[in-house]
């Protein structure tokens, strides 16, 4: 694996918290387990648990998360998050999408996640009122464009979670120095995590997890 920790054991450090790790049970795991068999985009396992932890702090009544997959994450927050509390999520890949209503149904969670078929860029603009916390896992080149309605959707005190944002290691190489196919996401998530740690109203960490989360307050 990349090592994003800085030191040349960056992978027996991931591999030691892996072993730690209990999952998120039988049908959680499973899902997983085949997702990352059929290279379909779910979030890493340390990941998973720093988001489920997330949620268990913040206790967040309405969830947000762009870029849904096959469930997997959605159903994560869903076993920390409060009675009563809803996600709403987004996705635009059709075949994915029935594969998460059919794993929300089995997990007996399609009363609390409401999914959203379609283009983020669309859904987003006619979502209704503010979320206690954001999770952003789709096109990581459309996180900067999205950037100003997601704090529109942030109320004061509000949560982002943003995965990815280290793209394999790529982020910290020159802009000449990764695939010329790769370097315009490269800058626009760049550009991305610069706008997150100099905007006035979130206070952001950038974390050397998973593949890097930068975890941003409304304040």
């Amino acid at each position: 694996m990349t090592c994003l920790y800085g030191m040349e054991d960056g992978g027996r450090i991931a591999d030691y918290i892996h072993s730690l790790d209990k999952g998120h049970g039988t049908l959680c795991d499973q899902i997983a387990r085949e997702a990352r068999a059929a290279f379909v985009p779910v979030i890493r396992q340390e990941t998973a648990a720093f988001l489920k932890t997330m949620v268990t702090i913040v206790r967040p009544m309405r969830i947000l998360e762009v870029g849904t997959a096959v469930g997997y994450s959605a159903l994560v927050m869903a076993q920390a998050m409060p009675e009563g509390a809803r996600i709403t999520t987004i996705e635009n890949d059709e075949k994915r999408a029935e594969q998460a209503r059919d794993h929300f149904r089995q997990a007996g969670m399609e009363g609390r996640v409401d999914l959203i078929e379609g283009d983020a860029s669309q859904v987003l603009e006619n979502l209704p009122g503010t979320y206690d916390l954001i999770f952003m896992d789709a096109a990581k080149g459309q996180y900067i464009h999205w950037l100003p309605r997601i704090l529109a959707l942030m109320a004061e005190g509000s949560v982002l979670f943003s995965d990815n944002v280290f793209q394999d290691g790529d982020i910290f190489q020159s802009r000449f120095a990764v695939e010329r196919r790769k370097r315009t996401i490269h800058s626009r998530m760049r550009e991305y995590l610069y706008v997150l740690k100099n905007t006035r109203e979130l206070e952001t960490s950038i974390i050397p997890i998973g593949d890097g989360v930068a975890l941003s307050v409304k304040k």
